[in-house]
This record gives structure tokens, C-alpha cells and sequence, in this order.
């Protein structure tokens, strides 16, 4: 929702405006034969005109008139109002405020939506499949004769060569290689496959078109590979010892594996279809709902999902370009994907909180705190620190009210 606001500002306002721009500019000001800050004005216009002056004052009076609109006019804007300057000369100012205030909201139904949330269940293969990644971490490599097979661990020296000459980052020692990874370029680990211990060969190959490093991007080069042993994967047995050092509390045989396995997998499914039918829900309730949401207030959203993506990319020790030279990707690209999720995110916002304004929800100071500490504990930290990641009690009770609301949509349906 939009509001615009004119406002004039004129005779002793503006002249007042003025006067009070003139003195803050003045002492940033040097002039000859005055101190800082003591020069006349009439000698300072003269010299410099009153185009500065003028400007000063616009900014000071576009704040005062900004704050006269929250205070005076109970306007409270969703993201920054877009100014359109009218008038700014020595007789006065004149500007339009837009104002894109929070959207108006008319809650449809929400209640027996007729939204059924899936019945999950675990299977025998899929304890089996799960127990194969268990035991595939305790596997152990050992030495094996013969050829180098996909799947095998080989150690070896390489060195390649681009028009004879060895080239950056291209040779190492005692290097560890699983054959089937795609750690390499391509061919160069089925280069590899049915070679035999202490045995060299040659490898030629062309590196991709769109490799990062742009000096062997399309060249042809030579690796010159030595294999200096040969090792398996050898999956342990599930017996006493495995057990011992699985160290999974309450799980010494088979049948306590199966068991514990289970219930792991079922509360995963478990969670996953908590979040599928949440999602139905709002998705449902949503498209009940009435709101047109200004597309000012979609791009803030987009804005902030884009800092929090680069934060979490910072985080990670990636940068921008490097994220953007792997994934292939643009930023306009992914501006643009973001724009549909924050729309689906701010429909479902608007309507937890006009289910929170129908069923008169709120949260109280001690919730909120409680909900702190438990926080707090959960993380093993103080309070005090989470409380700094949280930023304060009012966040603390809107996101608990928040999830009242979520319930209240959950528990009638």
C-alpha cells in the first residue's frame, strides 16, 4: 500500500532551514581573512552561492519532515519512501514522500483446509542402505596386488606438461587418488585404471574448454604418472569389535543396530513430512488469503536474503566471484531466483500475523525470557550471548508468537 505525502516548506521555516545549514557549513568552510566558522554570510554567498546552503537545508528539512510523518501522520513505512523533489530554490522546498506501508490483509480461510500430512514408514532396504554408509566409514584401505580398478585408492607421483614445459599446480608426490571420484580432469583418473604397482605411463589429455584457469583452459597437455601402491576398500564384519568401536550407546549387536538405525530414519522422515504438511498448510491458508504486496517491499525482501547469502558465503571462507566462477551462475541470476521465494515468504508473514491479530495471540515477557534460556542451554552459552545472536526480547516474543500462530494453523487442521 502506497501513501504520498506533499510537503512545502516555506518563509521562516525555510529561511530558518537555511540559517541553520549555513552555520554547519561555514565552519567546514576556509575563507580568507576569516576564522573557521566566522565567516559572514552574505561574504560566504558571494564567494560560493547559496546552492550548498540550499542543499543542506533540503536534507535537514527531508528528515524533520520524515519523522513529522511516523509521529504526526502515524505513517510507518516498510522500507525507505521514495522522494521526489517538487521545488529547491532560495524561496522555499518542496517535496513528494511515497510512503509503501505494510500491505492491507484480508484472512480467508484457514481453518479445516483439509490438509492431510504424510504417513511415514521404514523400509528393511532403506536400514540396509543406511547401515551400508555406517560401515563404509569404518572401511579400511589395504595394499592389494594386480591392476588399479575404479574404486581403488592409488598412490602416485605425477607431473604434467603443457608444450614440454611443467606447469603450475600440475605435479605432486605421494598423492592419494580414488579412482571413480572426478577428483581430475577428465581422463586422467581412466588413465590410471590398469596400471600396476611401481609402473609409469604417460597420460595425454585436454583440459575443458571452461576450466578456471584460463592459461590451460582447451590445452592439450601430457601427465607423466608413476603408481606406487595399490589399495582396497575392505568393509569390516559386523562383529564384536566393530561394535566396540561403532560406540553408539545401547547398540551391541545386529538387532540393537536395526533398531537404533530405524528410529534415526523415522524421526528424519518424521521431520520432513512436519515440514511438508507446514508447508501445504500456509501454502493452502495463503492462496485463501487477500494482499497485494508492493513490489518495493519484495526487492527489500530480496536485499536481505542477498546479505544473509553472502554473510553465510563469508562464512565459509567462498567469495562472490569464486561462488559465481563454480556454480556458472550470475548474480542477476540469482537475484531473480531469490525474488519468487521472498514473495512465497512474505504471503506466509503476512498471513501468520493476521492469524495472530483473528485469534488475539501474544507472548509475554517471561515466555520470552525462558525461551532464552532455553536457547542458552540447548547451545551451551550464557544468556547474555544468546542474546546477542537472537538481538533482543521483542525478536525473542515475535518469533514465538510467530510459531503460536503456526499452531494454531496446525492443531485445525
Amino acid at each position: 500500500m502506497k501513501k504520498v505525502v506533499n510537503y512545502k516548506v516555506e518563509g521562516t521555516e525555510w529561511e530558518e532551514a537555511k540559517t541553520k545549514a549555513f552555520e554547519k557549513i561555514v565552519k567546514k568552510v576556509k575563507v580568507d581573512g576569516f576564522r573557521p566558522g566566522k565567516c559572514p554570510r552574505n561574504i560566504f554567498e558571494k564567494k560560493y552561492g547559496t546552492g550548498d546552503i540550499i542543499s543542506e537545508a533540503m536534507e535537514e528539512m527531508i528528515d524533520v519532515k520524515y519523522k513529522e510523518a511516523i509521529i504526526k501522520d502515524k505513517l510507518l513505512p516498510v522500507v525507505e519512501p521514495k522522494l521526489e523533489i517538487v521545488k529547491a530554490d532560495d524561496k522555499g522546498f518542496e517535496v513528494n514522500m511515497t510512503f509503501i506501508l505494510e500491505p492491507e490483509v484480508t484472512l480467508g480461510k484457514y481453518k479445516e483446509l483439509k490438509v492431510k500430512k504424510e504417513e511415514v514408514k521404514v523400509t528393511k532396504e532403506e536400514i540396509e542402505h543406511e547401515e551400508g554408509h555406517i560401515l563404509d566409514r569404518f572401511a579400511e584401505l589395504v595394499s592389494k596386488d594386480g591392476k588399479a580398478e575404479i574404486g581403488d585408492t592409488v598412490i602416485i607421483d605425477f607431473k604434467g606438461f603443457k608444450d614440454n614445459e611443467p606447469f603450475e599446480g600440475g605435479s605432486a608426490e605421494n598423492y592419494s587418488l580414488e579412482l571413480g571420484s572426478h577428483s581430475f580432469i577428465p581422463g586422467f583418473e581412466e588413465g590410471v585404471v590398469g596400471m600396476k604397482k611401481e609402473e609409469s605411463k604417460d597420460i595425454n589429455l585436454t583440459f575443458p574448454e571452461d576450466y578456471m584457469a584460463k592459461d590451460l583452459a582447451g590445452k592439450e597437455v601430457v601427465f607423466n604418472v608413476t603408481l606406487h601402491d595399490i589399495k582396497k576398500r575392505v568393509i569390516p564384519e559386523l562383529d564384536e569389535e566393530f561394535f566396540k568401536d561403532l560406540d553408539m550407546e545401547g547398540v551391541t549387536n545386529k538387532e540393537e543396530l536395526d533398531k537404533k538405525v530405524e528410529e534415526e530414519l523415522l524421526a528424519q522422515k518424521e521431520e520432513m513430512a512436519d515440514n511438508k504438511f507446514t508447508e501445504d498448510l500456509l501454502e493452502a491458508a495463503s492462496k485463501n488469503m487477500k494482499v497485494e504486496i508492493d513490489e518495493e517491499i519484495i526487492d527489500d525482501e530480496v536485499k536481505y536474503m542477498y546479505n544473509d547469502f553472502t554473510k553465510r558465503l563469508q562464512g565459509s571462507g567462498i567469495s562472490e566471484e569464486l561462488y559465481y566462477a563454480y556454480s556458472k551462475t550470475t548474480k542477476e541470476e540469482t537475484i531473480k531466483g531469490m525474488k519468487k521465494e521472498a514473495e512465497i515468504r512474505l504471503r506466509y508473514r503476512y498471513l501468520l500475523e493476521a492469524i495472530i491479530k483473528e485469534e488475539k495471540i501474544t507472548t509475554t515477557d517471561k515466555e520470552a525470557k525462558e525461551e532464552v534460556k532455553k536457547i542458552a542451554k540447548e547451545n551451551g552459552i550464557t544468556e547474555e550471548h544468546a542474546m546477542e545472536h537472537l538481538g533482543n526480547l521483542d525478536r525473542v516474543k515475535f518469533d514465538i508468537t510467530m510459531r503460536k500462530a503456526l499452531d494454531v494453523l496446525k492443531e485445525n487442521n
